[in-house]
């Protein structure tokens, strides 16, 4: 259920790797508690033989149920629901079974924003929204744990992927003054930004 390392470049590095926030296993231990209640109340309180066996069977069934689709499906949808944050890409990755994988490239990246409601700031957590360039255009991170760091990484990320990217004005007025000049680009001034 880890993420996978060689899903990365030989120069790419994880910055952050999330997972959900956890209150969205509140309801998974909810469940599983009010489960494990019902049927030790359900043995203890109903009759021993016949019907109230029966009974108490019925009830654990049903509480076996409740716990499989109520608390362990949910635990494993959130253990296998990956948030990663490298210095070359967001990878979105999803799935217990069947695998849902979005990269978006932090040079496609347009615009981010984060939105908390009053709970959400109380527990540390938020909406991670991130628009970029392309068909797919916004994605939705929920419940993301530190959402502002989170936001602040990423405009960071992105901010230096940029500058990586791009020319410095340094860079940019000597090849300038190298053209003014007559003479031939250097070969890493030739060279097309990566």
């Amino acid at each position: 259920m880890a993420f996978p390392e060689d899903v990365l470049t030989s120069d790419e590095h994880v910055v952050a790797h999330l997972h959900p926030h956890w209150k969205a296993l509140i309801r998974p231990v909810l469940v599983l508690v009010l489960a494990v209640a019902a049927v030790v109340v359900g043995f203890v309180l109903l009759p021993s033989g016949g019907a109230g066996a029966i009974a108490g069977w019925v009830i654990a069934a049903a509480a076996l149920v409740a716990v499989v689709l109520f608390s362990l499906w949910p635990f494993l949808v959130w253990r296998t629901t990956h948030y990663l944050f490298t210095n070359e890409r967001v990878l979105l990755q999803k799935g217990v079974f069947n695998r849902d994988r979005r990269d978006i490239p932090l040079s496609r990246i347009n615009d981010h924003s984060m939105n908390q409601r009053f709970l959400e700031r109380m527990l540390g957590c938020g909406t991670l929204t991130i628009e970029s360039a392309g068909e797919r255009g916004q994605s939705v991170l929920a419940d993301i744990p530190g959402v502002e760091k989170i936001q602040t990484t990423l405009y960071e990320l992105v901010e230096a992927n940029h500058d990586k990217h791009s020319l410095g004005d340094g860079e940019m007025r000597e090849i300038l003054a190298d053209m003014a000049d007559g003479k031939p680009l250097r070969e890493e001034q030739a060279k097309p930004a990566k």
